[in-house]
């Protein structure tokens, strides 16, 4: 039995040379499925407890290579074939169509899926993330952040390759000439108040990029989905749950 919060149904899926550990809440309730995309160096267990409160769809996630309960890939890989994994996993699972939820790495693979498999993404939440990554040790300063320090929040379950991997992943990786392309998928973004990870001002330029997208200051540093899960799973939930406008039918 899972110790994990929600007792999601844990599987390991084999994809392009990868072993990847997924975790499942609800997978048998209808409607568009939620993916949660991690930050870096944090795995399922990390996200449960956001993840579980989330009622009423089904929300899933993967452990990336060498974080968690994933074996650590043999090769580095880059941000589209990551992307390539992720969404070849969905299609297993049955997921045509998807929303996404990214945290910090995570945020920028959620950019990346939207951007690559256009037409599969219906919503898109971006939390504590960037349009630029340029800071390559932003896992080890999430050790630091001053929400985890107070809740005694662990996050980082990686291997020092699996670490390496990730951010060898996303070096040098934008997304900016892009996100104009998204003006059709409601995109919302949350920034931490007090995020020194990433500041309010990125959450500003991938609002600025997304026509239409819904820019909020919330609670918290960087840290923030799982420092407050309660809160932030109930403002995704309600964002995912909100009838398309008249703009957004038509497109």
């Amino acid at each position: 039995m899972s110790r994990i919060s929600g007792r999601p149904a844990i599987s390991t899926e084999h994809v392009y040379g990868l072993t990847l550990r997924v975790a499942r809440w609800r997978a048998d309730v209808g409607g568009t499925p939620l993916l949660f995309l991690n930050g870096i160096g944090a795995d399922i267990a990390a996200a449960a407890p956001l993840l579980a409160q989330m009622h009423g769809r089904e929300v899933w996630t993967l452990d990336m290579p060498g974080v968690g309960g994933s074996p650590d890939a043999l090769l580095p890989y880059g941000a589209s074939t990551i992307a390539a994994v992720v969404m070849e996993i969905a299609e297993r699972l049955g997921h045509k169509m998807l929303d996404i939820a990214g945290f910090s790495w995570g945020g920028a693979l959620a950019q990346q899926i939207a951007i690559q498999f256009p037409g599969r993404v219906r919503r898109l939440v971006l939390m504590a993330t960037t349009p630029v990554m340029g800071a390559p040790g932003i896992g080890w300063t999430a050790l630091f952040d001053d929400d985890m320090l107070a809740s005694g929040l662990k996050i980082q379950t990686a291997t020092p390759l699996g670490i390496a991997y990730q951010t060898a992943a996303m070096a040098g990786w934008s997304s900016a000439a892009f996100l104009p392309g998204l003006k059709k998928v409601p995109t919302l973004v949350l920034t931490g108040e007090r995020d020194g990870v990433m500041p309010a001002c990125y959450g500003q330029m991938l609002a600025s990029l997304i026509d239409g997208a819904v820019l909020e200051v919330v609670p918290g540093s960087h840290l923030f989905p799982f420092t407050h899960a309660a809160a932030i799973a109930a403002r995704i939930s309600a964002f995912l749950e909100q009838p398309a406008t008249a703009r957004q039918a038509a497109a």
